[in-house]
């Protein structure tokens, strides 16, 4: 009997043993220096931490730089786009390929190839592909068409606009296989049932099909947002977030800040305003799912 009640506890415990190194991990390289930064926003620091208490002074600081004003302005146009454009390339794709086509295994991994590689990776093949010297615009130029110009990633109005391209070209990908997932589960008599009365497959998609893939694209806006809002190493690849500021987001503030510029309370500052906003689009979400399960 002891025996018994031993392995049933051990059988309890076991999974909960296996978990802790990694959550004792989490807990420290994650949440830890969550707080840690929270911290620095607070103090004077600059080249090195320093715990002294200064209140709200480095944010109000980062509010009044320019720099920071332009990277807020930057991942407001950056993060519209490669959502609007991500989400739907990845809802058409993943519309096309339910409808059985052939060769959809081979397709598919062809879509979802960017999403394996590194936004390093990603950046510097995009920067070759973009520069006016090595990529479109040369091969086009030496193809006879002498006036065509694609300079986005010299032009300080337009250099956003490839870090868009960069983004959706990886991403969509990702939308597309969730979206996919969404379709399939979807039953085929709701369809068939519409047909019958009948819809066409247009009208099926739009009105019937679609609104029911609302958990999948609330799943998309969300991974998406954060993906958009921590886009680092992409800028840092293909921009630097240049030329000047035109390419600069959030992220590679907070790096200029913390590492160029040595203003470490500035840096913590605008990681804890990034922090906020993720908190902004993933406790809503997590909060509505938690209801739904609760309700259902």
């Amino acid at each position: 009997m002891n025996a018994s009640r031993q392995s049933s506890r051990l059988a309890a415990w076991l999974p909960r043993l296996v978990v802790a190194p990694s959550l004792l991990i989490v807990l420290v390289t994650v949440y830890l220096f969550i707080a840690w930064t929270g911290v620095i926003s607070v103090t004077s620091s600059k080249f090195v931490p320093v715990y002294d208490f200064v209140g709200l002074e480095q944010f109000a600081r980062l509010w009044a730089t320019p720099r920071w004003h332009i990277a807020v302005e930057n991942l407001f146009i950056f993060s519209t786009l490669f959502l609007a454009i991500s989400i739907g390339l990845g809802l058409l794709m993943a519309i096309l390929l339910d409808q059985h086509v052939r060769a959809e295994g081979f397709l598919r991994a062809v879509y979802l190839y960017p999403m394996a590689l590194s936004f390093i990776v990603t950046g510097t093949a995009w920067k070759w592909v973009l520069n006016p010297g090595l990529g479109i615009q040369k091969v086009v130029n030496d193809l006879g068409w002498a006036t065509f110009r694609f300079d986005w990633i010299a032009d300080p109005q337009m250099a956003i606009y490839t870090v868009v391209i960069a983004g959706v070209w990886q991403s969509s990908g990702f939308a597309m296989a969730i979206f996919l997932a969404g379709l399939r589960g979807i039953d085929n008599s709701v369809i068939k049932a519409a047909q019958i009365e009948g819809a066409s497959l247009p009208l099926i998609y739009r009105q019937i099909i679609i609104p029911m893939l609302r958990p999948a694209m609330l799943s998309v806006v969300v991974l998406l947002s954060y993906i958009a809002i921590k886009s680092f190493d992409l800028v840092l690849a293909l921009t630097n977030g240049g030329p000047g500021a035109a390419t600069e987001l959030p992220s590679t503030f907070m790096f200029s800040a913390t590492f160029r510029r040595n203003q470490m309370g500035v840096g913590a500052a605008s990681a804890v305003m990034m922090l906020m906003t993720v908190a902004a689009i993933i406790v809503p979400y997590l909060y509505s799912e938690l209801r739904e399960r609760n309700n259902g």
